[in-house]
């Protein structure tokens, strides 16, 4: 597909909800698990797999939010 159709179907919907679920929640969680961490090494590879996931998630958000045609 050289260009994503002008609507979603509710299966898309329900799997974009779902992306944004899962990175939420994966970022949530190595936050989480970097403050129970003592050792450096493993809480700042903590801390970096949550700021991936929560820059996956904004990405995912802000793709949806300027997409022409959208009600915020």
């Amino acid at each position: 597909m050289q260009q994503p159709p002008n609507m979603i179907s509710s299966k898309d919907l329900l799997y974009l909800t779902d992306m944004l679920s899962w990175n939420l929640n994966a970022s949530k969680k190595a936050n989480f698990y970097a403050g129970q961490c003592q050792m450096p090494e493993i809480q700042q590879a903590l801390e970096t797999t949550a700021q991936m996931h929560q820059r996956h998630y904004q990405q995912i958000l802000n793709h949806l939010n300027n997409q022409p045609g959208t009600v915020n």
